[in-house]
């Protein structure tokens, strides 16, 4: 799972939304969950939280490609009582944190984390659990530095989770429209330069795309998509108004992310 944008806001940079109990437990939506993570490292933060609160599937099963700790499919399980999920990690240290996470957060009825490198090819997945035309909703934050641009993040773990191959990305999203449901829904969240690329992807997979910039600030350009696609949808593409994350040259959070990240709402998109 990827990391932050260069230069945005972490959740553990904001005072009071997430707080440090040790070096490696965090608690995130207002303390409705705790998560272990990696003391050094990827540290999950506002793209994670978002992409499960961006999540609109009331029942059924959710999959999280590329899950990390566990961060966005738990708190979409947080949001959505009737929600099960499966979580795929390929990231052996990672996977232990989310099989982890689970358990200490109670929802060890409701999940479970698979081993599973989401490009492998569909027998590995089906293998590994992961069946086809299965989930009402399928969620990633996939890599999002280009293998051979960009600084490289130190530590095998931390740059797996943010760079690979641009071609990668198709492969990513082929095995998310494998998996949905028919009619399920697909959500990716990344930087707002990997747009064309993903929209290249989701094309001939998914209809009724909704496309939701996010901006540091009011008046500035986007820094992050969400995009939403219905699997055999024919519906044509929505292109949301921008939303700002922050107020001004404060650090502090707009109302409406302050509120997804306090647990208080989910996005309303």
């Amino acid at each position: 799972m990827p990391g932050m944008l260069a230069g945005a806001m972490s959740l553990d940079q904001a005072a009071n939304i997430v707080k440090h109990q040790t070096a490696t437990r965090d608690a995130f939506l207002g303390g409705r969950l705790h998560l272990a993570q990696p003391a050094a490292g990827f540290r999950a933060g506002l793209d994670s939280v978002l992409l499960g609160a961006a999540v609109a599937a009331e029942t059924g099963e959710l999959l999280d490609l590329g899950a990390g700790v566990g961060t966005a499919a738990l708190v979409a399980l947080s949001h959505r009582p009737a929600l099960a999920a499966t979580l795929a990690e390929t990231n052996t240290e990672a996977l232990a944190l989310a099989r982890q996470n689970i358990a200490a957060n109670g929802f060890s009825g409701r999940a479970s984390a698979v081993e599973l490198d989401v490009t492998a090819p569909g027998a590995i997945r089906l293998a590994a659990g992961i069946g086809a035309d299965r989930y009402a909703a399928v969620i990633a934050n996939p890599p999002f530095f280009d293998a051979g641009g960009g600084t490289r993040a130190r530590g095998e773990g931390r740059a797996a989770a943010r760079h690979q191959d641009k071609s990668a990305l198709d492969l990513w999203v082929r095995t998310a429209a494998a998996a949905a449901a028919p009619g399920g829904e697909a959500i990716f969240i990344l930087p707002a330069e990997s747009l064309p690329g993903l929209l290249a992807a989701f094309e001939g997979r998914f209809g009724a795309l909704t496309l939701l910039p996010f901006s540091p600030r009011a008046g500035e350009a986007a820094s992050r998509v969400l995009l939403r696609g219905v699997k055999g949808s024919r519906a044509p593409l929505r292109l949301l108004a921008g939303r700002a994350l922050h107020m001004g040259e404060d650090k502090a959070f707009a109302p409406e992310i302050e509120a997804i990240l306090r647990g208080r709402a989910t996005l309303d998109w």
